[in-house]
């Protein structure tokens, strides 16, 4: 059987990964050709392009890369057809994934899409196309299933694959640690998002020398690019130090953290550890999102929960006075007492472990 995966960012690569894992686990003559990353690569993918290539955010960043984002969608088109596969299966990555599953759909090429494209949160009348061009949507938000059978779709929901990745998740050593308790620093995956973010958090640090502060690094990105946005004595005073590809040893070491939103949030609040969500774009994106996007926050693990348990900083209000005094709450007893047990309370509605399994047996039911 042959398979043709499409996942464009870090997180996507991650589940689609586990996901490979676990139909090969079922039926062993899968072969793969997939967009993605190192994970899928070692789940025995033959990648075709790095997500690296392919994080473009935002209206204006989008616009201002069109002619490589209408390159990689032709690409991608002549390549499905060259690998000729028995299904595709898109991972989130809805602008572009979108696109290929309604022209795939159209070929007789059976469509899977593994995490739904956040169409509730805007365009819902998405969900028509998503509908059109799919044989199977599976969700991993509780919510999204009574989402997609109010427009008379049925949607399967399979629980979240976070909850599997971080209970399984063993713990490797960190040697730049100390005594000091660990505020942890996630400012995203993406260029855009940590020249923005990264400068911004790296301002409470000389508030808090009781703490020590730590970058969790993208993989994608070189650890030089992060140097620019440091000033030096912070390095040298030991007072700051920056970890790659161990995000999660980092989380499960921290007493805090400041982390920009994405799965990134979710993931926190799964490793218990509090935090507050920071997120700043260009003015433009940010403009054109608020008046388009009908949600009331804009973190996994607030929508999640339908309230709001940790503190969002957006564009102004994230600054240095509502980092202080967000992580004043978070670091006092009673602060982190009640953001513990509302993370309990997520991980209940959540749902149960098993989806990456749940999705593969369902795939493969389809496909014989």
């Amino acid at each position: 059987m042959k398979l043709y995966i499409i996942s464009g960012e870090a997180s996507g690569d991650l589940h689609a990964s586990n996901l490979l894992k676990a139909l090969k686990s079922r039926q062993s003559n899968i072969q793969c050709r997939a967009w993605g990353g190192e994970q899928l690569e070692l789940a025995g993918a033959e990648l075709v392009k790095h997500y690296k290539d392919l994080a473009f955010m935002g209206f204006l960043e989008v616009a201002m890369n069109i002619r490589t984002i209408l390159n990689n969608i032709k690409f991608c088109k002549e390549d499905i057809l060259d690998y000729q596969p028995d299904a595709l299966i898109l991972v989130d990555y809805p602008g572009f994934n979108l696109r290929i599953a309604e022209w795939a759909k159209k070929r007789g090429i059976k469509v899977f899409y593994y995490i739904s494209p956040q169409i509730w949160a805007w365009k819902s009348s998405r969900v028509h196309k998503i509908a059109n061009s799919t044989d199977c949507v599976f969700a991993i938000l509780p919510f999204e299933k009574p989402f997609y059978q109010k427009y008379g779709y049925d949607a399967e929901f399979v629980g979240h694959p976070l909850l599997d990745v971080v209970d399984s998740y063993e713990s490797e050593p960190l040697e730049t640690i100390h005594d000091n308790k660990i505020i942890a620093l996630l400012p995203g995956s993406r260029k855009q998002e940590i020249s923005k973010i990264l400068p911004k958090m790296l301002k409470v640090l000389e508030s808090y020398h009781d703490y020590q502060f730590i970058i969790a690094a993208a993989p994608a990105q070189a650890i030089e690019y992060y140097h620019q946005f440091i000033p030096k004595h912070l390095l040298e005073e030991n007072r700051l130090s920056i970890v790659q590809g161990q995000t999660y040893s980092l989380l499960k070491r921290s007493y805090a953290a400041l982390v920009a939103s994405g799965t990134a949030t979710l993931e926190t609040a799964l490793f218990n550890v509090p935090q507050i969500v920071c997120y700043e774009t260009s003015t433009f994106s940010y403009e054109i999102a608020k008046r388009l996007v009908k949600i009331k926050y804009i973190s996994l693990v607030n929508l999640i929960a339908d309230k709001g348990i940790v503190t969002e900083l957006i564009q102004k209000d994230f600054n240095t006075s509502n980092l202080k005094s967000g992580l004043e709450i978070i670091l006092s007893k009673e602060g982190r007492a009640n953001m513990l047990t509302e993370y309990q309370e997520l991980r209940e509605k959540l749902g149960n472990a098993g989806a990456s399994d749940k999705t593969a047996k369902k795939i493969l039911q389809l496909m014989n």
